[in-house]
């Protein structure tokens, strides 16, 4: 490893959106994913792929560097046995050695599945014994005591490898090996049998099973989508037609690389375009991570975008009269070219000129506070995002692309173009598969080679998901435009009838309190019920600031919740978004989440959503309340 540096260029004209557009032009040959790492690292050399920042320097990986130790962990996984086919499972955070244990894997021919760091010891017995693990990558001695716990009950595991090995010195367990160890097994190997690794590579299939993508399991058990190489190679090509990158670029690496959006989005397509992968230090470092890299396309899920806003909302009310002023006429500038943009009308010299001044004055500051002022466009995904929020980040010159899709079409199937943004929109359908709106209900059906093999041991959900003419049932229902956008309207099982008989779109009304700063999460209620109330959890640091400035004494987290003043503060965000609906769609009434959540929690899913029937189940008595 060496420490490295170098920075990609700049972004071009701010408003030249011409210029994100689809590209055919990176070619990296092999029709299976371990084949197409291995001839993007010969094609590549000793550029660099991957940084992290270890001890406060950050320290690079180039292809050479990270093709070496690939080939030890494969050399050492066939050196304790591991065969083609077999599944190796990776219990960590967003680290290298994730990339480098998944591409190890997959080229000694195996099934590479991931496990969320959050999971607990319960959920990785049950991940482990549905996917048939024999290797369990984890992360370190917190990952490791999930491991031990369950291991007596998965009788198929062989072996567990251990990233981080500090605080396990003492360690001595016959099946439990550190990473450094598994290595140096390899390297002998690897010398006494000179070509197995190449012929592995070699014997992998385009239609061979090459990693499984666990469901978060929001209504039940989480399932094992199955996506082939052929699929995941397909789908990585096509990638660029939609969000294209070179090696000019640099990505932020901090999502879930067991969740297909960082997997797809991160890891693998940055290996077919030689695109920078930049490790962040761990998830609560995200923040400051991103102003260090500053990624010229960065990939975040909404929450992310609604905490970034937050935050700059907060520092502005802290600003001096002056700053507040300065930046109230930059963002109307800003979001007076916006509007041009969004309606595809010219943009005058004279407003071009002002939106100079404007980003000097304030915006090029908001930008650098983010981290995204080298940023040529910012992707956001897997969930709904307020249009308002879409708007705000193009009035600060950086245009935001929602995709659209889910772990069984491989991540994306539909994406907004950079050159006709429709805020609420997820776009056109991606030129890799078909995309319509079933007539009778109104789902949103997928069709293409990125439509995965279907769920692991599963054949009767199967095929309640793909239909017998190969279309994808997504479980979302949507519209779509005469310029071939479709727009989600909500999920099919979510849509509310209240008792007057009135449908209503409660993702509408859920995006609209999540773009307030002090709203993380909501979910409206109303089914069945004369009229709407809704569950909110707040956003925890920004409500706490807003205690602090207003003498509001609070001792822990409940007691904050249970102030007057805070559900004030949270009854005027919802008088503020109900003046924008009309009197049917209202909501009524509403309660917050006593209890500060994370990830461990079952109320939230592993991607940090609140899962809408759990919640409603567990509060009921509270809900009831509300319609007493």
């Amino acid at each position: 490893m060496t420490q490295n540096t170098t920075h990609a260029k700049a972004p071009a004209g701010l408003w030249d959106l011409g210029r994100i557009q689809s590209r055919t032009d990176i070619v990296v040959p092999g029709e299976t994913m371990a084949a197409m790492f291995w001839n993007a690292a010969r094609l590549r050399g000793d550029t660099v792929w991957m940084r992290q920042k270890k001890l406060g320097i950050w320290r690079s990986w180039s292809w050479k560097q990270t093709a070496d130790a690939v080939a030890e962990i494969a050399g050492g996984l066939m050196a304790i046995g591991f065969a083609p086919h077999e599944c190796a499972s990776i219990l960590s955070n967003t680290v290298i050695e994730w990339v480098l244990c998944d591409l190890a894997v997959l080229s000694c021919g195996g099934v590479s599945n991931g496990i969320y760091p959050t999971d607990a010891a319960s959920q990785v017995h049950y991940l482990c014994e549905d996917s048939r693990t024999t290797v369990l990558f984890v992360e370190d001695d917190e990952q490791l005591d999930k491991a031990l716990e369950v291991r007596a009950a998965l009788p198929l595991l062989r072996k567990i490898v251990v990233f981080d090995m500090e605080g396990l010195r003492d360690l001595h367990d016959a099946d439990v090996i550190s990473l450094d160890a598994l290595r140096a097994l390899g390297r002998d190997h690897n010398k006494a049998h000179p070509q197995e690794l190449e012929q592995r590579v070699a014997a992998c299939r385009p239609d061979d099973l090459a990693i499984l993508v666990y469901t978060s399991g929001t209504t039940g058990k989480p399932k094992g989508a199955m996506h082939s190489h052929r699929g995941l190679v397909y789908t990585t090509r096509g990638y660029n037609t939609l969000v294209a990158q070179d090696e000019q670029d640099e990505r932020m690496c901090f999502l879930p690389l067991c969740h297909i959006a960082e997997r797809m989005g991160g890891e693998y397509f940055a290996m077919y375009t030689g695109s920078i992968l930049n490790f962040v230090e761990n998830p609560e470092t995200v923040p400051e991570n991103v102003r260090e890299i500053a990624p010229t396309v960065f990939t975040a899920v909404p929450r992310v975008w609604e905490k970034f806003y937050s935050g700059v909302m907060i520092a502005l009310k802290e600003a001096s009269r002056v700053q507040q002023a300065a930046y109230a006429w930059s963002i109307g500038v800003g979001t007076e070219i916006a509007d041009r943009v969004l309606a595809g009308q010219p943009i005058g010299a004279a407003l071009r000129f002002k939106f100079r001044i404007a980003r000097w004055l304030a915006l090029d500051n908001v930008r650098k506070l983010i981290g995204i002022h080298r940023a040529r466009f910012l992707v956001t995904g897997a969930a709904p995002i307020s249009p308002e929020l879409v708007k705000w980040y193009l009035a600060l010159g950086v245009p935001m692309l929602e995709v659209w899709g889910m772990t069984e079409s491989c991540g994306a199937a539909t994406g907004v173009p950079a050159a006709r943004i429709k805020p609420g929109a997820i776009g056109p359908a991606a030129a890799y598969n078909e995309v319509r709106i079933d007539p009778a209900t109104g789902e949103i059906l997928v069709r293409g080679t990125n439509v995965f093999m279907g769920y692991l041991n599963l054949p009767e959900k199967t095929a309640e998901t793909i239909d017998a003419d190969g279309w994808l049932h997504t479980g979302d229902v949507g519209t779509v435009d005469a310029d071939g956008y479709f727009r989600i309207t909500d999920r099919m099982k979510d849509i509310i009838i209240t008792a007057g008989g009135k449908n209503i779109t409660p993702s509408e009304l859920e995006n609209e309190l999540k773009f307030s700063p002090y709203i993380t999460d909501a979910v409206v209620i109303g089914d069945a019920r004369p009229y709407l109330t809704v569950i909110v959890m707040i956003d925890q640091e920004n409500v706490e600031k807003f205690a602090q400035d207003h003498d509001v004494p609070f001792s822990n987290y409940q007691s904050l919740t249970r102030t007057q003043q805070v559900q004030d503060l949270i009854q005027a965000e919802l008088d503020r978004v109900n003046a924008k609906f009309a009197r049917v769609e209202q909501i009524k009434k509403f309660f917050l989440l006593e209890t500060q959540l994370s990830a461990e929690d079952e109320e939230l899913t592993p991607t940090m959503k609140l899962k809408r029937k759990l919640v409603q189940a567990k509060y009921a008595e509270r809900i009831d309340a509300m319609y007493a």
